[in-house]
């Protein structure tokens, strides 16, 4: 009975006998079969080798291509917002240089004292209408002075008045009124503030005035604060014509929205002739 070992022995030498027969036959192409099917099993291991490379590599190269691309995004976002900003400060500085134009203008053609104050600030307390500027007791402020804008009447100037600041009460507010007069019939009247629409109320018309909607209102300087001529707004509405109960509603010329630069008068508008006062 033949032994293992000797079983293995023969094993190894007909793997061996065979080994050396593939290694002397040769395919057609003239290469020993052994190195054929060496190259071939090589290649086959190559192959998968690289299929791997290539799927780890392209995963890494997309990897790091969308994170250049994510870069390159949120640096294309910064640039847009930048230009945004730069657009808005452009706007902001065209805006400030027309509001300065306009009253420069106005002050050419105020005959009276006038200076120029900027707008710094607005008033949180609920029913009150006021604003704070940039001038003060130092630049010759001080209370019941005329503030108007590019557009018309603003309104004026109360207490707090500081060595660099001073509140303005707007024309709008509920405690706010101005002597007006209608361009076209020239009757005198008051304009009060306080309506929930942003209106002004014309109050102290007398029952027979003829007021036409469209109709111009201008300050009258009745009142010593305001200089007559100024623009107080147009009639928008008149209800209860022809009735002791009639409404007039008065449109403001002032875009009280966007107050940026406004002139205040210096000077109180001059004592009216005697007949006037006496009307």
């Amino acid at each position: 009975m033949i032994d293992r070992r000797t079983l293995a022995l023969l094993v190894t030498l007909c793997l061996g006998q065979v080994l050396l027969i593939s290694a002397q036959v040769q395919s057609q192409g003239g290469v020993p079969l052994l190195q054929v099917a060496a190259f071939d099993a090589f290649a086959r291991v190559q192959r998968v080798t690289t299929a791997i490379t290539d799927a780890v590599t392209g995963v890494w190269s997309g990897y790091f291509g969308l994170r250049g691309v994510a870069r390159e995004n949120a640096a294309l976002r910064q640039q847009l917002l930048d230009m945004a900003v730069e657009l808005q400060q452009q706007r902001a500085i065209s805006s400030q240089v027309r509001s300065l134009e306009e009253l420069l203008g106005l002050k050419a053609a105020v005959p009276v004292e006038t200076v120029a104050a900027r707008v710094i600030a607005g008033n949180i307390t609920p029913g009150t209408l006021t604003v704070a500027i940039d001038r003060g007791t130092d630049d010759g402020l001080a209370p019941d002075m005329a503030v108007i804008g590019a557009e018309g009447v603003i309104g004026r100037v109360i207490n707090p008045v500081a060595p660099h600041a001073a509140t303005v009460q707007l024309l709008i507010d509920a405690n706010a009124a101005a002597a007006i007069v209608f361009e076209r019939s020239q009757t005198g009247a008051i304009a009060v503030g306080g309506q929930s629409d942003g209106t002004l109320r014309a109050e102290f018309v007398p029952v027979l005035a003829d007021i036409e909607p469209g109709e111009l209102v201008t300050t009258s300087g009745q009142d010593r604060v305001f200089p007559p001529g100024f623009p107080v707004g147009t009639v928008e509405s008149i209800s209860g014509a022809g009735t002791p109960n009639r409404t007039i509603r008065i449109r403001p010329a002032a875009d009280f929205s966007h107050l940026d630069v406004v002139l205040v008068v210096l000077t109180p508008p001059p004592p009216l002739p005697a007949a006037t006062e006496a009307r």
